[in-house]
């Protein structure tokens, strides 16, 4: 069975101040209609006030991530949409009244357990995922960067950090199934290094920060004198020095916390692909400019991907389901009429045929002679007469009916089809046939390319 979308299923609200700015701000998560995915409203702000959280609209990866459109920002998403990821939720809108989204306890758990409490529901429309089929590579030799993907049935992601830290020392921490989430993963968090503090408050970030929202982790010997001084500076709290290691009082929920804190990060800034993903993932060293950079080439891919209509997997050399022979039992069309060859599979809901296109087609004595091209009209014929076979594949007694065309919208010519070429058709419907009226949309490819797409309107008639 598909997966559905998904949403939750009422409002869950939090408040508090942002990690970096240090303003305080209120935030209201919201069911969300079906495609709509992550949806971020600046109810601050005049419309219109939406962003969509995808790669593209990425301004800026210091230390957390930031979208921007139309000059609104909203800063250090990440936790809230590795939330939403981690637990299945396709869709919600997310408002917020101020620039940077509430910073919490510094993990996902706050989200997490406001979702359990109010619930998710399932949706109607089915859930599209982003399937990993190649290895998309990105890295950083310099900074010891690397990221590689694999095709797997699930997501399965796997973190390793490293960053010379004689307290850390080397971490890594894997999610092989989203279930492991909410107790694995999410409770993880985010983590600093004492070192950096002064740096990063001189340069207007972690104003928000505290120890009740951030690990601190003091690497090299200091005192405790120096630990006021910096702690009067940045307004917070004075700690009491216990040496090396984590200045927090609390403990570690894991020993790898850190490593697990770079994996939800990583998990929040891969929901900017806009859908959700089959594959494995290894990351070496991720921070959110890496990730961020990573993530582009993903949805570049998945983009590239979509706009090819995923394009469909056929082993031309296996025994077709229906030749030529069986093909004419069918369809009432004959030579040189006939333009479909064989059908390579079907099911309840879509189809996918075949034809060879050959210098011996009639079409190509004058459609050029001097430059032969398939006419287009011809491929959208080739298309509808696939989607027949489709319709009457569930017909009794097809013999007795015709397809006849009532409408046809929205085609478009992608690359021309020339002599040579094997043309390959999917359609499926649009929606359940409903008193003889077929609705599809159709496809056909050559090779790697989408060469010509539409929706086609028909009618089941009897034959007199």
């Amino acid at each position: 069975m598909p997966n559905k979308q998904k949403t939750i299923k009422s409002p869950i609200s939090f408040e508090g101040v942002g990690l970096h700015t240090g303003v305080y701000s209120k935030m209201t998560i919201k069911p969300a209609p079906e495609n709509t995915g992550y949806l971020f409203k600046r109810i601050d702000k005049p419309e219109p006030n939406e962003i969509l959280a995808v790669a593209d609209n990425v301004a800026d990866t210091s230390r957390s991530t930031t979208i921007e459109s139309k000059n609104l920002k909203v800063i250090t998403i990440e936790h809230i949409l590795a939330s939403l990821y981690g637990m299945g939720i396709d869709n919600a809108i997310i408002e917020i009244d101020n620039v940077e989204v509430p910073i919490l306890t510094g993990n996902a758990k706050p989200y997490i357990d406001k979702i359990l409490e109010v619930g998710i529901i399932e949706q109607n429309a089915e859930k599209e995922y982003y399937i990993i089929k190649k290895s998309i590579t990105y890295s950083d030799e310099e900074k010891g960067i690397e990221f590689v993907t694999f095709p797997d049935e699930t997501l399965t992601l796997n973190v390793l950090i490293d960053y010379n830290s004689s307290v850390l020392g080397h971490q890594y921490a894997t999610l092989n199934n989203l279930k492991e989430f909410p107790t694995e993963i999410a409770p993880a968090k985010t983590f600093v290094f004492f070192r950096e503090l002064e740096y990063l408050f001189d340069h207007n970030l972690i104003k928000g920060g505290s120890l009740e929202n951030a690990l601190v982790i003091i690497e090299k010997e200091t005192s405790q004198e120096d630990l006021d001084r910096l702690a009067d500076k940045l307004g917070r709290p004075r700690a009491k020095y216990k040496g090396k290691g984590i200045l927090n009082d609390q403990d570690l929920l894991f020993s790898n916390e850190p490593a697990r804190h770079k994996l939800l990060d990583l998990l929040g800034d891969l929901a900017l692909i806009g859908v959700p993903i089959k594959g494995k993932i290894l990351a070496k060293r991720p921070g959110h400019a890496a990730n961020v950079e990573f993530v582009k080439k993903l949805r570049q891919d998945y983009k590239a991907r979509k706009l090819k209509g995923n394009i469909p997997e056929v082993d031309l050399t296996t025994e077709p389901i229906y030749d030529i022979n069986k093909i004419k039992k069918l369809l009432p069309h004959r030579p040189p009429f006939l333009l479909v060859d064989k059908v390579m599979s079907f099911n309840e809901n879509s189809i996918i045929a075949v034809k060879n296109v050959t210098m011996n087609e009639p079409f190509f004595v004058g459609h050029f002679p001097e430059e032969p091209v398939m006419p287009g009209v011809l491929i959208v014929e080739a298309i509808a007469q696939a989607g027949g076979i489709l319709v009457l594949s569930g017909v009794e007694e097809p013999e007795k009916y015709s397809t006849y065309f009532l409408k046809i919208n929205n085609v478009k010519f992608r690359k021309k089809v020339i002599p040579g070429d094997t043309l390959i058709f999917r359609c499926t419907y649009l929606a359940p046939i409903k008193r003889g009226i077929v609705t599809m949309h159709g496809e056909a490819f050559v090779g790697q390319d989408l060469v010509c797409d539409g929706e086609f309107t028909a009618q089941i008639v009897k034959n007199k």
